[in-house]
């Protein structure tokens, strides 16, 4: 004679022990690379970093004609160009204030990354976009706002 197996009580999540493995029995998975290695930080978080030192670099002459502006980084610019803008893919764009909103610049990071062609490049373009976009925004040239400029791009 088989016997029924006697019913269960139902357990609480809450009183579940923590799962210290996962479903292979391999343990919890950790990070793939250790956070010294270069490859731990993304393109895009790489390419914002850059946009940030070139930011800060041009906020230690011009802080107050910048204080409120802000930065950002997009992937790819809209697919609909603005009027002013004639042929080509923009690098970055500048946003005048309206109604209440801070100017903005914006750099577009997949046209600025396909037109370099190693990293110091890359670096260099970045700081030439960005010095162009506050040189519109403060409507002075290029080379009054950074005298590194080279807009060689």
């Amino acid at each position: 004679m088989s016997r029924a197996p006697a019913p269960r009580e139902p357990v609480h999540p809450a009183a579940r022990p923590a799962r210290r493995r996962d479903r292979r029995g391999r343990g919890p998975r950790g990070p793939l690379l250790p956070a010294g290695l270069p490859a731990y930080r993304t393109r895009a978080e790489r390419f914002d970093d850059l946009v940030l030192a070139a930011v800060e670099r041009l906020e230690k002459r011009w802080a107050s004609e910048l204080d409120g502006a802000e930065f950002a980084v997009e992937d790819v610019p809209p697919s609909q160009p603005a009027p002013w803008e004639h042929g080509g893919v923009p690098l970055g764009r500048y946003f005048p204030s309206d109604a209440g909103l801070a100017p903005r610049i914006v750099v577009y990071r997949r046209p600025v990354e396909t037109r370099a062609v190693d990293a110091e490049e890359l670096e260099d373009l970045v700081r030439d976009v960005v010095v162009e976009q506050v040189a519109h925004l403060l409507a002075r040239s290029p080379e009054e706002v950074d005298p590194e400029y080279s807009g060689g791009h």
